[in-house]
């Protein structure tokens, strides 16, 4: 949940500095092409369903073995509802154990898209307005320079449209990586800064966006916005492996692989598994996995999650960059190269970067690796995996 740039949306955390080396340890480079299958397909299955394995195991190997990834992860659904799941590389660089299937990692920004689904649930309960302003549910509240809670909506939150700063761009990894942030502290950082647009004219991937449309879930419900998103998402559909972390809560779970970052860019990777993901709340809290991503979001297209009304509204988007990225009400399209598009979101955050959606016939794929990529190739590279899993 890293800020953003016009020129593109990362769903992630903080900017990083400088580029990537491509380096990885002698025990990732030789665990490369562990492979786990949830679900296998039947002896009879055609020549093409059978290739499929390998694109995606390629696709992760590489991005282990040149890319620098410690590990990759990758769940794929395909249309018939077979599940398979992927592994490379290794999960503990100092011990080198293997990866866990399916295992749980930080999901960043992809939060921002179960936030979204609160706040539009409440929409179409009549307690939030899309068209509402800010103002209405947090008076006096968002107040700086170039910046008032009464001329942004609702709506110009969860589509990055608001014009508000970021936060993000304004802490560093290290020094909040053990401190409980309050979303009002969050908010205030962003405040000591200018509007980077006026409201409604232009997109601009900020996390303040978030924070501010958490705030008024919880102002309208009265309860907090993981009380929230537990019982009306997580619980709703059956994501056993999806939680909120609460306060002070910095180790993940269920078996995992080490999350690891480069801090500044140009250093060595250091294990970042354990932190205080407080700072990023309704932006990027979240801990999951790529199957239980895979089955959100599938819920979501399926209109398990929302009235037509509403997910209709999800939507709808607006240009996000120059990559053929649109932008919804915490939704992202993105296209594929054998056609059509996916819906999903993507995220990350120190340790994790996680990329991935479904698409309107039925296919479904999520892939993870364990470092957040700081050079465009090995960016590009996680998301060619997401591409080669629902081509196929």
């Amino acid at each position: 949940m890293r800020a953003q740039t016009r020129q593109g949306l990362r769903s992630s955390t903080r900017q990083q500095g400088g580029r990537r080396r491509r380096a990885v340890s002698a025990a990732a480079a030789v665990a490369i092409g562990v492979m786990t299958l949830g679900a296998l397909a039947p002896p009879a299955a055609s020549a093409a369903a059978a290739a499929r394995p390998d694109a995606v195991q390629n696709a992760l190997n590489a991005l282990v073995r040149d890319d620098g990834m410690p590990a990759a992860l990758a769940s794929v659904q395909d249309r018939d509802g077979r599940i398979r799941s992927y592994t490379a590389g290794v999960g503990d660089l100092t011990t080198g154990s293997k990866v866990p299937r399916d295992g749980q990692v930080r999901i960043g920004s992809n939060t921002k898209a179960f936030t979204a689904v609160v706040v539009l649930q409440l929409v179409g309960e009549g307690k939030i307005g899309l068209d509402a302003t800010v103002d209405t549910y947090l008076p006096g509240l968002v107040r700086g320079t170039g910046i008032d809670g009464r001329r942004i909506t609702v709506r110009q939150l969860l589509q990055h449209t608001s014009g508000l700063p970021e936060y993000g761009i304004h802490v560093d990894d290290d020094e909040i990586r053990n401190r409980y942030l309050e979303p009002r502290e969050l908010l205030d950082i962003a405040l000591r800064y200018k509007a980077d647009a006026a409201p409604g004219t232009t997109w601009g991937y900020s996390n303040t966006n978030y924070v501010l449309a958490g705030l008024i879930v919880q102002k309208v419900t009265g309860r907090p916005l993981a009380e929230e998103m537990d019982r009306r998402i997580i619980k709703r559909i059956g994501l056993r492996h999806t939680y909120f972390p609460t306060p002070g809560e910095m180790t993940i779970r269920e078996p995992h692989p080490h999350g690891y970052h480069r801090n500044p860019a140009n250093t060595p990777l250091r294990d970042f598994t354990e932190l205080d993901p407080s700072w990023g709340w309704a932006a990027g809290q979240l801990i999951s996995t790529n199957s239980d991503l895979n089955r959100f979001f599938t819920a979501l297209l399926a209109g398990r999650l929302l009235p037509a009304a509403q997910l209709a509204e999800m939507r709808t988007t607006v240009p996000a960059g120059t990559s053929g990225l649109r932008y919804g009400l915490g939704l992202t399209s993105r296209p594929l190269s054998c056609g059509g598009v996916y819906w999903g979101h993507g995220g990350d955050i120190a340790g994790y970067e996680t990329r991935g959606g479904v698409t309107d016939d039925g296919r479904a794929a999520n892939v993870a690796v364990t470092s957040i990529p700081t050079d465009k190739a090995a960016t590009q590279h996680v998301k060619d995996a997401v591409d080669r899993a629902l081509c196929g």
